[in-house]
């Protein structure tokens, strides 16, 4: 990667060696890498040809690459994502898109039993080098069908790989990663952070898909995160620095395996941690998340780990109630403060 000087041009504002652009067309850009680099791989899915899919990520692509590369699919998930293990196993890299993680629960005896097994059924003869990108996340008004956070029950099955990009960065450079990974990579990308705007360098570095990214140094307490929740993490660390509380933000964006050693590395340093996650509270990531930590780091706590989760109700549809059952950045600052017995804010 080429290092430039980030000087301003006079015109727009913008870093010299960057370039603006969205979550959306960071995640696009990151398609179109693939489908140049390597003739193996392809994209499929419900319209993601002829109206650039739900999200309109892949739009321009069939244009640009036609219809063998950028296939559009009948409404049947779990066929398509069938067609993308065979695919997988037969050599070819193919990038399934399912619309919403709701609509993966049609597909989930493909993923499970086939696209998480068949390497270790096999005796390692047979890989499957599938990635599945599929929007999650409530906040859209979408109400209760559309509005999952399931990302937690795919990290409960061995034979996957789950990410979660919550950064322009990590949407550009997550995709090439996760194609170069021998085994099934599913990628989770947050509804809400669609129209998120920002730049990035022109020339793109490689992205880690094995280990957690610290996003906030911080000395008081560690607030973890991941995809749609580490915008209102990194504004609840705002709002608590305002209070003397000095948060360190970790996003956790690899759920399956968790970096464990990321984690823990910053329990100890703070001694406090609070977990946040969309998912429901009951069997969360969260709990998972702080299992680990009560078993590994307990020593080292001030406080018990504490959790931010999304209300155990299906999401509302009506804007007020939805706002109120997903975590914010005031529950999360509020949880941090609890860390610290009424002693700071």
């Amino acid at each position: 990667m080429t290092t430039t000087t980030p000087t301003t041009t006079p015109t727009t504002g913008t870093p010299t060696g960057t370039v603006e652009t969205t979550y959306r067309e960071a995640l696009r850009e990151g398609l179109r890498d693939a489908l140049r680099g390597d003739d193996r791989v392809f994209l499929m899915g419900e319209d993601v040809g002829s109206y650039g899919g739900c999200f309109g990520v892949s739009l321009g692509l069939l244009e640009e690459f036609g219809p063998e590369r950028v296939r559009d699919t009948p409404l049947s998930e779990s066929a398509f994502v069938g067609a993308g293990i065979g695919a997988a196993v037969a050599g070819m890299r193919p990038v399934v898109e399912v619309m919403t993680v709701n609509f993966s629960l049609l597909a989930l005896d493909q993923i499970m039993n086939n696209a998480a097994t068949l390497l270790h059924m096999s005796g390692g003869q047979f890989a499957v080098p599938l990635v599945i990108r599929m929007t999650t996340g409530g906040g859209r008004q979408l109400a209760a069908q559309h509005s999952h956070s399931l990302e937690g029950w795919y990290a409960h099955i061995p034979g996957l790989k789950v990410v979660a990009p919550a950064t322009l960065e990590d949407a550009r450079g997550m995709l090439a990663a996760a194609l170069a990974d021998p085994d099934p990579v599913l990628l989770f990308e947050h509804g809400s952070l669609y129209n998120t705007k920002g730049t990035l360098p022109a020339e793109p570095a490689p992205v880690d898909i094995a280990h957690a990214a610290v996003r906030r140094s911080g000395t008081d307490v560690t607030v973890l995160a991941y995809g749609g929740m580490l915008p209102r993490a990194l504004a609840a660390a705002d709002d608590l620095a305002s209070a003397g509380i000095s948060a360190e933000v970790v996003d956790l964006r690899v759920l399956r395996p968790l970096d464990e050693a990321a984690v823990l590395a910053s329990v100890r340093r703070t001694h406090r941690a609070v977990v946040v996650d969309e998912g429901w509270r009951s069997g969360s990531l969260a709990a998972e998340v702080a299992a680990r930590i009560a078993e590994q780091a307990f020593y080292d706590l001030d406080a018990p780990v504490a959790r931010v989760c999304t209300a155990e109700v299906p999401l509302p549809y009506a804007h007020q109630l939805e706002d109120a059952a997903l975590p914010s950045a005031e529950t999360i600052a509020a949880a941090a403060r609890s860390c610290f017995g009424g002693g700071h804010g």
